[in-house]
């Protein structure tokens, strides 16, 4: 273990501090499908009894209308932020009718491309500008990849933590600057090591072949209906998801905030000529993107973390960051493991909190160009064939298996999870590190390798397979309805986000096209310093 980790570990094992550890933060986004009971994407629009996917606080939609986000408050104990995404399904499930949740990452099979509906939020001109980023993104990178589901894993540290941590190092930084000075370090060394989390937790090595779309691929055949590789732990973090040559040249800069956000304020007010060559509108005049640049909005540049502060309304995200520093962070490269109902359990989570204090514990120095690559080259090998036996990542310029660099990691990360144990008074941090020592052992015990299993064992394609568990799922859901205080709590607060939505179309005066321009010229105000 190293010396800077040692020391902070010693520190945050004092008493005074001790207590602090076990108000770290947890919040959760899920993304699920809704299909039919066929499994077929649902072509109807969002349930209306479920409100309004503009303003509900809980349940949304993400990309496409078919796929749902349901949203979690934050917690202490991760269990209860799992207890809350349970009760959420259980309230969606009643509202849903005959339709279902699609338990898997990887969509099953898809119709044509036209046919994918894309999210619509109302007439308001926020809701409309929702809608066109939409459209962007299914003109740069086609509606399919709007049905890929995932889990976002928010996380962060209590501000009092921060401050003890400063305090010792006698950092002369305003604590903002501290904090978010850590939290990049942090993200640092995710990348450096979030190759570990797809080998553990991995749940997409197989897809429906109608996914490709008759694209070149190098996936292999396993039945008429399913591609895969037979040692990938994720595809869908692999480079069969997002692809895009103008985000190839963005890898946003980790030394600081400032060079965080520079990057990415480049990135939001530089045109990129292929967009351009298209336009914002169509032949016709319909708006078809928000703007011709790089990307369209901040959140479009697709990563594995992102550093995160709550926005005040009609805020942008790069502003916030900018004006009030990093707030917590939120992990995007999860799959959702079809063999568990909520996609998570309670071991994950603790696992992750392990991991991801870890990594804001640990020695942290800047990445130079090539351990970038490096990282990146080492994510990409994993997805794609993390069980390969005897695989060998690079690490400082060097060769090292899998296993060995794996085993090491837990063996650091063990002492993290110890001293969280006796934060909380409980050894489940520990049992949770255990589980994942066994799959370093043994990677039959995987996620990725148990769907496999599954398919061959069943003989069933991979939408076969996931309409099963999707089935197990809604059956386990709906067998246990919410309480009456519960479901009425849902119900006005659907009610009340149907209302909100309503108000705010009836209070827009301003035209669509001047609310853009207003919008794109918000970002004056955030010119690099």
């Amino acid at each position: 273990m190293s010396d800077l980790l040692s020391h902070r570990l010693a520190l945050l094992a004092e008493h005074h501090n001790l207590s602090l550890l076990s108000q770290c933060l947890h919040g959760i986004e899920r993304e699920c499908l809704r299909v039919d009971t066929d499994g077929q994407l649902a072509l109807t629009p969002h349930p209306r009894a479920l409100g309004s996917a503009l303003t509900h606080p809980k349940i949304t939609t993400d990309y496409s209308e078919a796929l749902l986000e349901f949203i979690t408050g934050t917690e202490t104990d991760p269990q209860k932020t799992l207890t809350e995404l349970d009760a959420i399904h259980r309230y969606t499930y009643s509202k849903l009718g005959d339709e279902l949740l699609w338990s898997p990452s990887m969509p099953g099979h898809l119709p044509d491309e036209s046919q994918i509906p894309i999210a619509e939020y109302g007439s308001s001109n926020i809701g409309r500008l929702k809608y066109v980023y939409r459209q962007g993104l299914a003109l740069r990178y086609g509606k399919t990849m709007q049905c890929i589901a995932g889990i976002h894993y928010n996380f962060s540290l209590p501000e009092a933590l921060w401050a003890a941590l400063q305090a010792d190092e006698g950092d002369d930084r305003s604590q903002q600057d501290y904090q978010s000075w850590r939290y990049i370090a942090l993200i640092r060394n995710f990348r450096r090591y979030s190759w570990l989390l797809m080998y553990l937790f991995g749940a997409s090595p197989a897809l429906d072949v109608s996914f490709m779309r008759g694209r070149p691929h190098q996936l292999q055949q396993l039945d008429e209906d399913t591609l895969y590789l037979p040692y990938a732990t994720s595809l869908r973090m692999s480079d069969l998801g997002y692809q895009s040559n103008a985000q190839a040249g963005l890898t946003p800069c980790y030394d600081d905030l400032p060079s965080y956000t520079s990057s990415l304020h480049k990135a939001v007010s530089t045109p990129y000529p292929d967009y351009a060559a298209l336009g914002t509108k169509d032949a016709e005049g319909n708006w078809q993107q928000l703007n011709t640049n790089v990307l369209q909005i901040e959140n479009e540049y697709y990563s594995n973390i992102r550093p995160k502060r709550v926005t005040d309304t009609g805020e942008r995200p790069l502003h916030a960051l900018r004006a009030r520093g990093i707030q917590y962070i939120e992990v995007r490269c999860l799959d959702i493991n079809p063999f568990l109902p909520l996609g998570i359990d309670v071991q994950e989570a603790r696992f992750l909190d392990a991991f991801l204090l870890f990594c804001s514990l640990h020695e942290s120095p800047c990445l130079i160009k090539g351990e970038c690559q490096a990282s990146n080259d080492n994510f990409l090998k994993v997805v794609k064939e993390g069980r390969k036996p005897g695989l060998e990542l690079r690490r400082r310029g060097e060769g090292i298996s899998l296993q060995d660099w794996a085993s090491e990691l837990l063996g650091e990360i063990s002492k993290v999870a110890a001293i969280l144990d006796r934060s909380h008074g409980c050894d489940a941090h520990a049992e949770a590190l255990s589980a994942q020592k066994a799959k370093v052992a043994d990677s039959s015990l995987t996620p990725s390798a148990q769907v496999l299993e599954a398919l061959r064992r069943n003989g069933e394609s991979f939408s076969q397979f996931a309409l099963r568990q999707t089935r197990l799922h809604a059956e386990h859901f709906r067998a246990q309805p919410l309480t009456a205080s519960d479901m009425a709590w849902f119900d006005q607060t659907a009610q009340q986000s149907l209302a909100q939505q309503a108000t705010m179309e009836a209070e827009d005066t301003l035209d669509f096209d001047s609310f853009v321009e207003d919008y794109q010229r918000s970002l004056t105000s955030l010119n690099a310093p």
